[in-house]
């Protein structure tokens, strides 16, 4: 059977870079290949083919040998529509591990990502892709608006991006306050959610050149799949915390206000510690 490349990257040089592509020496080439881990994703793209949804979830934790060790799973229930906000340390094996936990409860799980990531086609109706830009845009919203009316367990990473290295640590920049929004429209509860993990060191002091330097685009994303099978073998931890009813976030603060204390919330040992959302708000 013939392998099929699945990621082209001398390709997608001569049709998004036609100018660039016809100075750009060999070697550049084949070094972005290697940064990309161009023969590495299409192996494993290959190898997975077969496979679709949670089952296709499931393989590719299996092909990365990575093993998920959940805490507090007993607070995802196991029907009716919730909400679960993580942070996001990792950029593709986190999100990954958090389906497979959530899987265990439920087979209803339904995942908000960016729309780039619904061209994974064997994820299928697992991915519900946000179109920030284009006149898809109100299509996209629309169908999130669909999914959250339903009673499916819904995964967000409310930062939107994967986290970086800052003063206090690693952690996610600033939460969109959308889940909250959505958790007050729809009645829905939220399960927040910690998952232990980092990314290497020269992804964070790539991220941070790049910021010093004035580039706005987040080029260091581009190391994302080297990051991620830099991840075999490893076991991921995930903390799900104890279940917060929609009627807290009626008010006291605006939804902005609610997202960073939460945000706040999740980087305490507090989940860990069984400690629950309401509790940590009386110590505030």
């Amino acid at each position: 059977m013939t392998s099929e490349k699945f990621i082209d990257v001398d390709k997608v040089l001569k049709e998004k870079a036609k100018k660039a592509y016809k100075f750009l020496p060999g070697f550049a080439i084949s070094w972005l290949k290697r940064k990309l881990r161009e023969d590495d994703i299409n192996a494993a793209m290959n190898f997975l083919k077969p496979f679709h949804g949670l089952e296709y979830n499931s393989e590719v934790l299996k092909y990365f040998k990575v093993k998920v060790e959940v805490h507090g799973l007993e607070n995802i229930p196991k029907t009716g529509g919730i909400i679960v906000a993580a942070n996001h340390p990792l950029g593709g094996l986190d999100g990954m591990a958090l389906i497979q936990a959530v899987g265990q409860q439920r087979t209803d799980v339904r995942f908000i990502v960016n729309d780039i990531l619904k061209n994974l086609k064997n994820f299928g109706d697992l991915f519900v892709g946000v179109n920030k830009v284009g006149g898809k845009n109100r299509d996209s919203l629309q169908m999130i608006e669909q999914v959250y009316a339903t009673e499916a367990a819904i995964l967000v990473f409310p930062a939107g991006l994967v986290s970086r290295k800052l003063p206090e640590g690693i952690r996610d920049l600033e939460w969109n306050k959308s889940f909250i929004n959505k958790s007050i429209k729809y009645n829905k509860a939220i399960v927040p959610v910690f998952i232990e993990g980092h990314n290497s060191s020269f992804f964070y002091n790539f991220a941070r050149w790049r910021k010093r330097i004035g580039i706005k685009a987040n080029i260091e994303m581009l190391y994302l799949p080297n990051e991620m099978f830099n991840q075999k073998g490893n076991t991921i931890k995930i903390h799900f915390g104890k279940i917060i009813e929609p009627s807290l976030f009626y008010t006291g603060y605006t939804p902005q206000q609610w997202t960073n204390i939460m945000h706040d919330y999740i980087y305490t040992d507090s989940i860990r510690k069984g400690i629950s959302f309401k509790d940590f708000m009386r110590k505030k």
